[in-house]
């Protein structure tokens, strides 16, 4: 049985740990080539490497995601190695959290940088290969708070906010070109930050989802390699939940 990525090329932006390292294992699982971009070299060759170990095509490319001109030339560098791109998940992404009065001009700038423009930059860079093609598809990892908003987050809320704007956009404007765009919304999701909470904070958080736990990385590469595949290929310009109910 074909697997549902095979022979296909996908670009993971913050693949280097966490929500960016179970998509780009997850995808890999289904038969598709991975390039593993991050800001940090060596977390990004390690994912790499381990990939390659298991019989997965993949290649690591350091990349600061708020350079324009680094995005273009590792996407260049990416579409040379890999001879096409079929998929994008731009999943890079920070949080500099602070109440509005207290947040620095420098954290809100970073952070939307970062969430936003890397987003714009990578899909800008990489669009033009997919439409040669006719075809592709592109998966923003955004957030609850970017449909709901969140105290203490007015940066990280607000760039998942656009980054929700900027895929329904791509997604009308290429449509037509064969390139579908779409977006995850994780919820609380299990990762390194997550494990700094206390008890107390966590039994807060899932006091409010219908689910009663938080979310496994893995829940949300399940959601991505959906979008990915030609499982979707009739829905595009969607924004899915992965949040246990929180928003029901």
């Amino acid at each position: 049985m074909e697997r549902l990525l095979e022979n296909k090329v996908v670009v993971v932006t913050g693949a280097g740990r966490g929500i960016g390292e179970s998509i780009a294992r997850r995808l890999a699982s289904e038969g598709a080539a991975i390039a593993v971009c991050d800001v940090m070299l060596d977390n990004a060759k390690e994912v790499a490497d381990s990939l390659s170990k298991g019989g997965t095509k993949a290649a690591a490319y350091a990349v600061n995601v708020t350079d324009g001109e680094q995005v273009t030339e590792v996407c260049d560098k990416i579409v040379a190695d890999f001879g096409r791109v079929d998929v994008l998940v731009n999943n890079a992404g920070i949080t500099r959290d602070n109440l509005l009065l207290r947040m620095s001009e420098q954290d809100w700038d970073l952070v939307l940088d970062v969430n936003l423009k890397g987003a714009f930059l990578f899909s800008k860079a990489l669009v033009p290969s997919m439409m040669k093609q006719r075809g592709g598809a592109i998966v923003n990892i955004a957030s609850i708070v970017g449909v709901m908003g969140n105290a203490g987050q007015a940066n990280y809320s607000s760039s998942k906010a656009g980054l929700i704007g900027l895929t329904k956009t791509i997604a009308k404007e290429y449509a037509k070109r064969g390139i579908r765009a779409n977006a995850v919304a994780p919820g609380f999701i299990q990762t390194a930050m997550t494990q700094k909470l206390t008890d107390e904070q966590k039994k807060m958080q899932t006091d409010y989802i219908g689910l009663g736990r938080l979310g496994l990385p893995e829940d949300v590469a399940n959601v991505v390699l959906f979008l990915a595949s030609d499982l979707s290929s009739y829905v595009t310009g969607q924004v899915v939940g992965v949040d246990g109910g929180l928003r029901i």
